[in-house]
């Protein structure tokens, strides 16, 4: 069964005119000058039931009008969009009680109330009978490991403890599918762990579909096993996560800091990008060669520090975007 049935999807805004300098007050004696921003243009999708998929781009995109228009909060100009059998625009109440949201960035939890005391709010606005909310609450306090701070007020947590709560939050009515914009966004490496942990295990045990959005590629690598990437309210690529890893994920920019100013040789898949003094900004091809054969250029006492990290998404989606024009 389907999750989630997009077809030719497109939300159009109007967009005044802005004028400059002595046109400025052009407006004032006519009407602006309108255009049309196709915000989303024609995209078709679909979401088999408990998988997890990444939804990403840049920002612009159309990826939250988009999931915006998925959770009913606004409604198409055309297409078509079936979401757990609802129709977003017409069944939002119907459908709100079978999802949930995480936002990384908006709370949606009271800030002056303790996390125990925002879970009964929750359950009494999802008509919940107050037995079962009792022990689903205890249940996923348990699950997420949050019975140590469940009686401190919001404010009071850190945020990897306020997301973990936020996540209780939207789980509290069973909900069949989770939306996750930006989750990991500020946690430190710990938590965002922690975090991905959980998310996988709703995921796996709970058989929850996820739609997860991150500018994070740790994020959707860990997470997913599917990717539909958009950008300029088309999709670009709608592919395995397998497949994206092995033709656009396959570079880690390795910086490393070195005793002495050495002259490092590019081999194959090992490119030089920037050098000044013992400072070495490195790409590596996973494809073509492996880290044990970038440290070989070193010599094993003259590395001070070295970092690596995963090519920046902006990045890959760049590459594929004029890799579908060229």
């Amino acid at each position: 069964m389907k999750a989630i049935e997009v077809k030719n999807l497109t939300k159009d805004f109007k967009v005044k005119k802005k004028y400059k300098g002595k046109e400025k007050f052009k407006h004032l004696f006519s009407k602006r000058e309108v255009s049309i921003k196709h915000a989303v243009n024609n995209i078709s999708f679909d979401v088999e039931e408990g998988e997890c998929l990444a939804f990403i781009g840049p920002n612009g995109a159309g990826k939250s009008t988009t999931i915006k228009m998925l959770t009913g909060i606004l409604y198409p100009t055309s297409g078509e969009i079936k979401v757990l059998g609802f129709n977003p625009s017409k069944q939002r109440v119907k459908l709100s009680y079978q999802i949930g949201t995480v936002f990384g960035q908006k709370e949606q939890l009271w800030v002056h109330l303790s996390a125990y005391d925002n879970f009964l709010f929750f359950g009494a606005i999802y008509d919940i009978p107050k037995k079962d909310l009792l022990a689903r609450i205890k249940e996923l306090a348990d699950v997420f490991e949050i019975n140590d701070f469940i009686n401190q007020p919001i404010k009071s947590l850190s945020l990897g403890q306020r997301m973990k709560c936020e996540m209780v939050a939207s789980l509290i009515h069973n909900p069949k599918m989770l939306f996750f914009d930006e989750p990991t966004i500020g946690l430190d490496p710990i938590a965002k762990d922690t975090l991905r942990k959980l998310i996988k295990k709703i995921n796996k045990e709970l058989g929850t579909t996820i739609l997860f959005t991150s500018h994070d590629v740790g994020d959707i690598e860990e997470l997913c096993k599917r990717v539909i990437i958009i950008n300029d309210g088309k999709i670009v690529l709608d592919d395995s996560m397998k497949n994206l890893k092995y033709h656009y994920m396959n570079k880690k920019i390795v910086e490393a800091n070195l005793k002495s100013a050495v002259k490092l040789k590019e081999t194959k898949g090992i490119k030089i990008l920037k050098h000044k003094d013992t400072m070495y900004k490195i790409e590596v091809d996973m494809n073509v060669t492996s880290m044990d054969e970038l440290m070989k250029l070193f010599k094993a006492d003259d590395l001070q520090d070295i970092s690596i990290s995963s090519t920046p998404l902006e990045e890959i989606i760049k590459n594929i975007y004029q890799g579908k024009n060229e």
